[in-house]
């Protein structure tokens, strides 16, 4: 009668040693991180290693982080894991402003415990270097006939620090700043559009500079201005073509005989179908043609050609 009960211990252990052999388990390495002292608007990475300690595959299904600074790198999704193998998961600390900052990351996967967070910290600090950036760098207001105003938008962005501008000035009458209260602060990793107004007074091309002076290291942060005046008297040749379904952009070509050649006179890509020809000379015949380009780049051959026969004065 002894014997029954031994069977009965055996079959048990037998079944409970079937049943963990079927684990799924998922590990980090390490499961919390800090990345330490990185500067405002600069940028570091670490990979985290994940590993399937169980016995079956197991598939990540998706992602999620809190915290702002704190960012994926490249890791799509779904990611199979085979068992016994190893990934390794990117993380980005980019701070945004000073001081400490945490940050969590989390993915959910088929593994038994589906959840897997990892917390991350770091702390953001400023060199007391501050610089002033400015996109573009220069601004071409093109041709405005005497008398009338164009505005052009530049941006100034406090890259890695705070940067306070007190003062502003252009070098040049023609050149205005428009509606800039100062002293104004652009925080860390912010931006400022500023507004620029070209009102020629005379006829011909005019370059200037507009300055701003802020505690940017690189102060005063310089934008180039160039712009062209019209006589309001002047003559153009005013142009306009059918829009092209899958054009982004067009290039506009004078010449000064029917079968070419032809010159692009458009400084950069025109979105628009149609342009104003200002830099016509009394007494000459022109021809024009336009081209079309796509998203990929790529010019079209040229349209019809039409022709402007430019009177004397």
């Amino acid at each position: 009668m002894r014997i029954f009960p031994q069977v009965v211990i055996v079959a048990l252990f037998c079944g409970l040693a079937s049943a963990s052999a079927w684990t799924q388990e998922m590990e980090c390495k390490p499961c919390n991180y800090d990345f330490g002292k990185v500067e405002v608007g600069d940028s570091t990475s670490y990979s985290i290693q994940l590993t399937n300690t169980g016995d079956r595959k197991i598939t990540i299904t998706s992602k999620s982080k809190r915290g702002r600074a704190f960012s994926f790198g490249d890791f799509p999704l779904p990611l199979k894991i085979a068992a016994g193998a190893s990934v390794q998961l990117p993380i980005i600390f980019k701070p945004i402003e000073k001081g400490h900052t945490d940050g969590v990351f989390e993915l959910v996967s088929t593994a038994q415990d589906s959840r897997l967070t990892m917390d991350v910290s770091g702390v953001g600090e400023s060199n007391g270097n501050p610089q002033l950036g400015l996109s573009p760098a220069s601004l071409n207001f093109g041709n405005v006939t005497v008398g009338s105003s164009a505005t052009l938008v530049t941006t100034l962005t406090a890259s890695n620090a705070a940067v306070t501008i007190s003062a502003d000035r252009s070098t040049s009458p023609e050149f205005a700043i428009l509606n800039l209260e100062l002293p104004v602060t652009i925080p860390a990793g912010k931006s400022l559009a500023v507004t620029i107004q070209f009102t020629p007074s005379s006829s011909g091309t005019d370059s200037a500079k507009a300055g701003f002076i802020s505690d940017a290291k690189d102060s005063p942060t310089i934008e180039h201005l160039t712009g062209t005046g019209l006589a309001q008297d002047a003559h153009s040749v005013s142009l306009s073509w059918n829009a092209v379904q899958t054009a982004v952009g067009y290039n506009v070509y004078r010449g000064n005989a029917k079968a070419g050649p032809f010159q692009a006179i458009n400084g950069s890509l025109d979105a628009s179908t149609n342009y104003t020809d200002y830099t016509v000379a009394d007494g000459d015949t022109y021809y024009y043609v336009t081209t079309a380009v796509n998203a990929q780049g790529e010019e079209s051959g040229y349209s019809n050609v039409a022709k402007a026969v430019i009177p004397n004065q």
